[in-house]
């Protein structure tokens, strides 16, 4: 394993600069150079991959582009998740809130993961074959709580955590494909929920059928375990399963225990009648 949460968690206390104006981005037009980034999107997801490669400090773009290289297996786009896959590693799912407040994140057309499977139909055809063979990979939510460019407080929490079995949302979205087909309108099957064509008597206009998933954001979902302080100057809070943190390397587990760590139980997404024992991991500037 290149890099990990643990690793990300450490480069990202040692920057100490969360005003993400000064995050360096490689601009679509001329991928060898870098510019400072000019959407708080864009500098979120550039914090996020510079945590994990620790390249916060690098301005070469060459030298830059070569790290990435080295620890990241894929790069998503826009309009698919994830947004990152460390090689060999976790998928990373970044999102923005504006301000700090408890909004829903919305998720569009993909509902909430538990885990990232390479058979799903939501993910590209270069996400299926970035790393040969794999079938299934932990995901990371990376949310941060923006000021302007000043990232206030970053969450980064484990699918498995947060959302239930892909099989719950499968269901629903099944629910509701089942009844339109079953309808008399002239349906046909796509990435999205559905499609109806030729609705109108001249049979020229067609109505697309798209979810619009939301979920609470993990701040909300676990205030009571989280105690995040709004006077905080910047706060991280990661959580995940204990077996998950036990399966990292040893050398940064014990780099990582410097930090405030915690062992805490959580409702089983699945089945709220159940308890897991999480480690939830966190880092305040006051």
């Amino acid at each position: 394993m290149v890099t990990n949460i643990l690793k990300a968690i450490l480069n990202i206390k040692a920057n100490g600069d969360f005003n993400l104006s000064n995050i360096l981005v490689f601009p679509k037009n001329k991928p060898s150079s870098v510019n400072r980034a000019n959407a708080v999107g864009q500098a979120l997801e550039y914090f996020m991959k510079d945590g994990f490669c620790n390249t916060f400090f690098e301005k070469n773009a060459q030298v830059k582009l070569e790290k990435y290289s080295e620890n990241f297996s894929y790069l998503g786009n826009q309009n698919n998740p994830p947004d990152i896959i460390v090689k060999n590693g976790d998928a990373i799912e970044v999102k923005k809130i504006d301000g700090i407040k408890k909004s829903d994140l919305a998720l569009n057309s993909s509902y909430p993961k538990y885990k990232l499977y390479s058979d799903s139909t939501m993910i590209t055809q270069a996400c299926k074959d970035c790393e040969p063979g794999w079938k299934e990979k932990d995901i990371i939510y990376a949310v941060g709580f923006m000021n302007g460019f000043d990232l206030k407080l970053l969450i980064l929490i484990y699918g498995d955590c947060y959302a239930a079995n892909s099989n719950i949302y499968k269901r629903v979205k099944d629910a509701v494909v089942n009844g339109l087909t079953s309808s008399n309108l002239e349906f046909s099957e796509t990435n999205e929920l559905g499609r109806v064509n030729r609705v109108d008597p001249l049979g020229i206009t067609n109505l697309r059928i798209r979810g619009m998933w939301t979920i609470q954001n993990p701040w909300k979902v676990y205030e009571d375990v989280f105690n995040y302080n709004k006077n905080s100057k910047f706060s991280l809070i990661a959580m995940m399963r204990k077996e998950k943190f036990d399966s990292f390397p040893e050398e940064d587990k014990t780099a990582i225990s410097k930090l405030n760590a915690s062992n805490v139980k959580i409702q089983n997404p699945d089945n709220p009648a159940q308890q897991l024992d999480t480690k939830i991991i966190r880092y305040d500037i006051q």
